[in-house]
């Protein structure tokens, strides 16, 4: 698997970088960390763009910094494209205009015009000012210009922090559908962990310049839970198993028999196919625990389990209760959990709303 590896150290007046990292490139690799943490420094060390970056960087074998040597590839050689939070077109150019500029600057010019206005759904806007389009429409074809110079990693800083929530989910689903059929590797930074889940096949976490866990997704959200009670859940990618529009819901497969319930899931407004696997998570406090199964009752989703660990937080305690093949992390209060005279190996059951189990289209948290 062809890999970027970083080795890098940067030192500023207030803060210092140092990250150690290999990244696989395929798929779409989410960095998450908390501002001022160091993500958009160290993308603009990758793309060649911080002048102060010392140590070594290789992108599938070829070297683009490695300081000690004193060799540095030039930002525009090193075939990397990077869209900002601000898209940053042309604005005396037309969307057209900004599209054909990309391809000037493309020494091969492989990908054919046409299929990537297709792609990214832009043929409607072609002849537009760029001044005229909302923020949604200019980051489309931010990311139509970046991908239309041929780079070998696409690196998306912050790209739908200005965005509404539909536009997050058109770019979202318009992202995961290019990378996908292009099989362009993407470096994805973002402050909110619930658009990573959506798209993200890996997490880097990055703390005070340091990257500090590496691995799937949904492996180090989980493991986030004992780091950060503020984004505590349990995430999820489970196969669509019908909808209920009569209902206003979802119905996804746990297991054959075994089923969860959440708010109505539509793409561009058609339903999501049975089979489709959807990813959503489920916040830690919003699953509850009770020794006895469930009976008429209005919360519609409730599992048996067993618990595998305890951990007091403070005045509240994180439970991981494995249902099946699946691990669901639950925050109690240290009052329920010393009425309930909890300890690992107990067999319980959880419950949670179908409301409580979010994608980014219903989720209101960030």
């Amino acid at each position: 698997m062809s890999k970027l590896c970083i080795d890098i150290g940067i030192s500023l007046a207030d803060f210092n970088l140092g990250i150690k990292q290999d990244l696989p490139m395929q798929g779409i690799t989410g960095i998450f960390g908390h501002s001022g943490s160091g993500k958009s420094t160290l993308l603009r060390a990758i793309a060649g763009l911080e002048s102060r970056t010392l140590g070594k960087i290789t992108l599938k074998q070829s070297i683009l910094l490695d300081s000690q040597n004193q060799l540095s590839i030039a930002p525009e050689k090193r075939r990397i494209s990077l869209v900002f939070q601000d898209s940053r077109l042309f604005p005396h150019l037309s969307v057209k205009g900004n599209l054909l500029f990309a391809i000037k600057r493309c020494n091969k010019n492989k990908l054919d015009l046409d299929e990537i206005i297709e792609l990214t759904e832009l043929a409607p806007l072609l002849n537009k000012d760029v001044s005229r389009l909302s923020g949604g429409e200019q980051q489309r074809v931010a990311l139509a210009r970046a991908i239309l110079t041929e780079p070998e990693l696409l690196l998306l800083d912050e790209p739908l922090s200005a965005l509404d929530k539909n536009s997050k989910q058109l770019m979202l689903d318009l992202l995961t559908k290019v990378q996908s059929q292009l099989k362009l590797p993407v470096l994805y930074v973002s402050h909110s962990l619930a658009e990573l889940q959506q798209v993200a096949d890996n997490l880097l976490l990055i703390e005070d310049g340091k990257a500090i866990d590496f691995g799937n997704i949904h492996q180090v959200i989980h493991r986030l839970n004992y780091q950060d009670m503020s984004h505590q859940q349990t995430s999820l990618s489970l196969p669509v198993k019908r909808h209920l529009p009569e209902f206003g819901l979802t119905c996804l497969a746990l297991t054959q028999d075994q089923h969860i319930y959440l708010p109505l899931q539509s793409q561009t407004g058609k339903n999501q196919p049975p089979g489709e696997t959807l990813r959503c998570f489920i916040p830690a406090g919003d699953i509850s625990i009770t020794l006895d199964e469930p009976v008429n009752s209005s919360i519609v989703n409730h599992l048996k389990g067993e618990i595998k660990e305890i951990k007091q937080q403070g005045n509240a305690v994180l439970i991981q209760v494995q249902c099946h093949q699946q691990v669901f992390y639950v925050r109690i209060t240290s009052l329920s959990f010393a009425q309930l005279s909890l300890s690992p190996q107990m067999q319980v059951y959880i419950q949670f709303k179908a409301g409580a189990v979010h994608t980014l289209n219903n989720y209101h948290g960030e």
